[in-house]
């Protein structure tokens, strides 16, 4: 497998924002707290310490 955690940890997270039904009249903190863990995820290095953490919250293996 070539992809690295934190590409795979990426993808999970936009598939689930993607799968999520949009809820125009409301905000939905689910999808709110995936997009501030996406760009968590891309503010930081493959080696950093919460690529790991959000592998494990949203079980990416």
């Amino acid at each position: 497998m070539t992809d690295s955690l934190k590409t795979r940890v990426r993808e999970k997270l936009l598939r689930q924002l993607a799968e999520d039904a949009p809820d125009n009249e409301h905000d939905d903190p689910r999808q709110i707290s995936v997009a501030g863990d996406l760009d968590a995820l891309d503010s930081v290095a493959e080696d950093d310490p919460l690529v790991e953490e959000l592998a494990a919250r949203y079980l990416v293996f």
